[in-house]
């Protein structure tokens, strides 16, 4: 569900670009290697500034509803009815989870992934674009942030970002760091980086952990 529904979105939206425009090089947030682990690494992130917005619902439902809005905001929904270059990933997480990451939990599905469930949903901004500049949402759900950076754990994966799939991947970060001697700081962060259009062999996505 959580890979027909996003994606769906995603090539409607994408569709109706000129084809050059859906190919081109699409703009990631920046970031050095610290420490490469066996099957994730120890990233330095920069700053950046992102639209974000909290929905509820299903695992894929709430993506594809997040994806939407925001892809609305960037696609002219704004004063003054600028667009926005699309950036990558698209990233969620479960809207007040809880810090700790304990394994195991590959057992049980995502954290919070019922109908009930609330997720923010969350677009980078181009770096051409700051705080100050970016156009200001038609949408009230739509907020601008500063996210700050900082050192961040990656765990890749390929295929379909599915719920099953996602949770666990995460508890093999968890039990990773927890391993390693890192302290997760934040929640964890499911992004996805492919247009719609990619199949599973080649997809790609990460787990993100915010650590000290």
């Amino acid at each position: 569900m959580a890979r027909k529904s996003l994606f769906a979105a995603a090539g409607a939206l994408l569709g109706a670009l000129p084809v050059p425009a859906a190919r081109a090089a699409i703009e990631e947030p920046a970031y050095t290697v610290i420490e490469a682990h066996d099957g994730w690494e120890l990233r330095s992130y920069a700053p950046t500034v992102q639209a974000r917005v909290t929905v509820q619902g299903e695992w894929g439902e709430a993506l594809n509803q997040g994806f939407r809005i925001l892809a609305g905001y960037i696609f002219g929904g704004n004063q003054p009815r600028a667009r926005i270059e699309m950036t990558a990933p698209v990233a969620a997480r479960a809207a007040g989870e809880r810090i700790a990451m304990t394994a195991p939990v590959a057992a049980t599905p995502l954290s919070g992934a019922g109908d009930g469930a609330t997720w923010v949903v969350s677009f980078t901004m181009p770096s051409s674009w700051t705080l100050e500049t970016l156009p200001v949402p038609d949408d009230p759900r739509v907020t601008l942030v500063t996210e700050p950076g900082g050192r961040v754990a990656a765990l890749p994966f390929g295929g379909w970002a599915t719920s099953r799939r996602v949770a666990e991947k995460q508890a093999e970060l968890a039990r990773a760091l927890e391993e390693s001697g890192f302290t997760p700081t934040g929640p964890a962060v499911t992004a996805q980086y492919n247009p719609p259009w990619t199949p599973p062999p080649l997809r790609r996505n990460e787990i993100l952990v915010p650590v000290r």
